[in-house]
């Protein structure tokens, strides 16, 4: 039997290098794909087991060549995870035209592009499992993030009009996390003047009290793509600590 090869964008560090690192467990090979160089790392480590392709997702030129490359390497994507994202802070009002197509093109173009370019690879091999990373600000917003909110909630769209059109060959999932430990949340809370209370505050957030790991999400993004998961599709699965189920209010019992 062939062994089944991952797809993964945004790979380089956080939640995309840890589910790379959990499918290679698992014994998959892994194509991994980002803009930022030091994703590579992986690749030379492993050079049998995991490609680097250093490009960015939202140019359909780079998705066409980083498809072929992985295609040309290992002949088949049995798993895509669109894991690649942004985030910037502003309003409406606030929010610059560029800024807004920044986020748009990284968080939902990107899917939109990996999708179209690996599933006809998907259809002709039989099968194949697309994960979409979406956010649990896909049903919830803080301030503030105007663009980021937008492009994550779209991405439930995308996720249930891929499970429709291309069912029952390929399923097609959203993964929504709460707040995860990752650089991009470490860099975020570094511009505030007291990082430490930010992060206190983002953990009482969350009915668990604490904010998630990065290999907890990897683990939900496997079971989802493996034989265990066959009959999930089109939907969106929070992984999110509780973060969202609770209204503020009085501490005390009526």
């Amino acid at each position: 039997m062939k062994r089944r090869v991952a797809m993964i964008t945004g790979a380089a560090k956080g939640i995309g290098q840890t589910t790379a690192l959990a499918f290679l467990r698992e014994g998959y090979l892994v194509s991994t794909v980002d803009v930022d160089p030091v994703g590579s790392k992986l690749a030379d480590d492993k050079p049998d087991h995991v490609l680097f392709y250093q490009g960015d997702v939202s140019n359909e030129q780079d998705v066409v060549a980083a498809t072929n490359t992985t295609i040309e390497r290992w002949g088949q994507i049995d798993v895509l995870v669109n894991n690649a994202g942004i985030q910037r802070y502003s309003t409406v009002t606030q929010t610059t035209e560029a800024q807004w197509d920044l986020v748009m093109n990284v968080n939902l173009k990107s899917a939109f592009l990996c999708a179209k370019h690996v599933l006809p690879h998907m259809a002709q091999a039989g099968g194949g499992v697309i994960i979409n990373m979406a956010s649990v600000q896909s049903f919830l917003s803080q301030r503030n993030v105007a663009a980021y909110t937008t492009s994550k909630t779209a991405l439930l769209g995308l996720t249930r009009s891929i499970a429709v059109d291309y069912g029952p060959t390929v399923r097609c999932v959203a993964i929504c996390p709460g707040t995860v430990d990752t650089p991009m949340l470490r860099d975020a809370i570094q511009e505030s003047p007291n990082p430490e209370a930010v992060l206190e505050e983002c953990e009482e957030m969350h009915v668990l009290k604490r904010i998630g790991k990065p290999e907890e999400v990897a683990e939900l993004i496997l079971f989802i793509a493996s034989d265990k998961a066959p009959f999930i599709t089109g939907q969106a699965i929070r992984i999110d600590g509780g973060l969202g189920i609770t209204i503020a209010g009085s501490k005390h019992e009526a």
